[in-house]
């Protein structure tokens, strides 16, 4: 379970602080899924950092599998953060010199066992994803939305229980948009993550079962329970 208890997140400036979130909360099932939407600069991101640790709270709590992880010291929470969270970025944030098969296992390389123990972990989803054909081409060679499935598979490949995803159809033609958001909700149902969506599409953020928007630092659900 993914938990927010009144998270807020502000940022120092020369006229003070910068409020971004104010007492979000949020609790997430194994198998539920979630979009958030909201302009620009609203905070949609920073919610998303803070809930993958990437980003501290300000104020509240933050809770993932009953373990708070801004409890743990800075090595215990990048291990954690990589065990339990996966991130699909709207830039893929592939390696251009590492092939399709290495970029989808650059997680496992601080895991116990390292690739080796992941690597048919990471064969088995690229064939999910269609690029069983592809393990050893490059990004360049690539298309924009093939490098967004190799991140999504990246994603996943230590078996995450969360995972968040930040306009992962932006940069997509709405073709290409279509096949993607399939892809990400397939996965999500086949591996029972908790999803997190932020999106400016309506048609993506429709999709999932649940949806909330920002507004003016405050979350707020619009669908869903």
């Amino acid at each position: 379970m993914l938990k927010l208890e009144r998270v807020s997140k502000s940022y120092p400036t020369p006229g003070g602080a910068l409020s971004v979130l104010q007492d979000a909360d949020l609790t997430l099932h194994r198998g539920e899924a979630l979009s958030i939407v909201g302009p620009s600069g609203v905070g949609k991101s920073t919610l998303l950092y803070v809930a993958g640790t990437l980003e501290p709270p300000t104020a509240g709590r933050v809770t993932l599998d009953g373990a708070d992880p801004f409890a743990l010291d800075e090595k215990a929470l990048a291990a954690f953060r990589n065990r339990h969270v996966g991130f699909v970025f709207q830039d893929h944030c592939l390696l251009p010199q590492c092939s399709v098969l290495e970029n989808v296992l650059v997680p496992a390389l601080v895991a116990p066992g390292g690739p080796a123990a992941h690597e048919a972990r990471a064969r088995e989803l690229l064939a999910a994803v269609g690029l069983d054909a592809r393990l050893g081409h490059r990004p360049a060679e690539l298309s924009g939305g093939e490098k967004q499935r190799v991140a999504i598979a990246r994603a996943l490949v230590l078996k995450p229980t969360l995972l968040l995803a930040d306009e992962p159809t932006g940069n997509l033609d709405p073709e290409t948009a279509l096949t993607v958001a399939d892809l990400l909700l397939a996965l999500h149902g086949r591996e029972n993550t908790i999803l997190v969506v932020v999106t400016h599409s309506p048609a993506l953020a429709a999709r999932l079962p649940r949806q909330s928007r920002l507004d003016h630092g405050r979350l707020i659900e619009v669908s869903g329970s």
